[in-house]
């Protein structure tokens, strides 16, 4: 039985005149591929594998893709899917293409956490091998990744951004990344005005979302904010803390004033407590309208579910004390 052409609409258009049974969602160009849910674009990554021939293959002929999505891996994560493929084999064949300029040799378009870990195992990878130009490479690639991986804002802007310097059109952009033209925009105006060298080095921060990112790069792009970057991010300490604390580090060193890059509501700078014993620390952060507290430490949830069990008490001390403070 023949196999089914399961990226029509991806491929050049020669190939698409000899193809067979079109894609649930064939992918020409963002007005008509965009994909409107996490779930419907998990199916179409599906698509890719469906009813494919999977073979073995010695990873150490597979190279990673001409194009990076990720920004270092979450080592907890990494090692959580290298004790489940050693206990229970790889579930899920990769995507791999025969590698476009070395004979005898594949490149993953997606997969590559799954390789390096039958690398590392010393075991053949399970994969399904598709001859994919470039276009449908970072579409596949960008669709799979955006359905599973969890890329966070900074690691799908970064990718626009690579995929813009490569020269594909926005069309192709928005397809990879289930995103409409406006968002897309705004990846790349974020990552353009924020210098890579930077960015790499707060990393992924994953907890840290659009807007804040949007903020940041309005501080970073004025001049006058120059010196201050370097002064922050050469601090002995700013190296060690996690990518999400590196991101509020430069944020509220830059936006010393307490207020939003963009007009808006004033806000507060970042607060934090830490007691003598270093068992926990509490980091409050927000607007006038809307805060945040984060605890953490070796007594981080403890300290956390506690605390939430005073709520009660704790309000109405503080509803006592705004009556104090008016005379009420």
């Amino acid at each position: 039985m023949a196999r089914k052409n399961l990226l029509e609409g991806l491929l050049d258009p020669a190939a698409e005149q000899s193809a067979a049974p079109a894609m649930p969602y064939p992918v020409r160009g963002a007005s008509k591929s965009m994909i409107r849910s996490i779930d419907e674009l998990a199916k179409q990554a599906d698509k890719y594998l469906e009813g494919e021939q999977v073979i073995e293959i010695d990873p150490s002929s597979i190279d990673i893709s001409f194009i990076a999505d990720r920004m270092g891996d979450d080592q907890e994560q990494y090692q959580e899917l290298r004790e489940a493929i050693r206990e229970r084999g790889q579930d899920t064949p990769v995507l791999v293409r025969p590698h476009p300029g070395i004979d005898g040799r594949y490149m993953v378009v997606f997969g590559h956490r799954r390789v390096r870990v039958a690398k590392e195992l010393g075991r053949k990878v399970r994969a399904v091998v598709k001859s994919l130009d470039d276009r449908a490479h970072v579409i596949a690639q960008g669709q799979e990744n955006s359905a599973r991986a969890n890329l966070t804002f900074v690691e799908r802007a970064v990718f626009a951004k690579r995929l813009e310097e490569l020269e594909y059109g926005r069309d192709v952009i928005c397809s990879a990344l289930a995103a409409n033209e406006a968002a897309v925009s705004k990846m790349v105006s974020v990552v353009t005005r924020i210098p890579s060298a930077l960015i790499q080095r707060i990393g992924a921060a994953p907890s840290v979302g659009r807007e804040r990112w949007v903020e940041l790069s309005l501080l970073v792009a004025k001049p006058s904010n120059a010196q201050k970057v370097d002064t922050i991010i050469a601090r002995p300490d700013f190296d060690g803390l996690a990518s999400s604390e590196r991101f509020e580090r430069l944020l509220a060193g830059l936006n010393t004033k307490g207020k939003p890059a963009r007009k808006g509501v004033a806000k507060p700078d970042p607060k934090v407590w830490v007691p003598a014993d270093k068992s926990a620390s509490v980091l409050l952060q927000g607007t006038a309208r809307k805060a945040a507290i984060t605890v953490k430490g070796d007594l981080g949830f403890e300290f956390a579910a506690f605390i939430t069990g005073q709520l009660d008490d704790l309000y109405g001390a503080f509803k006592r004390s705004k009556s104090g403070e008016t005379g009420d």
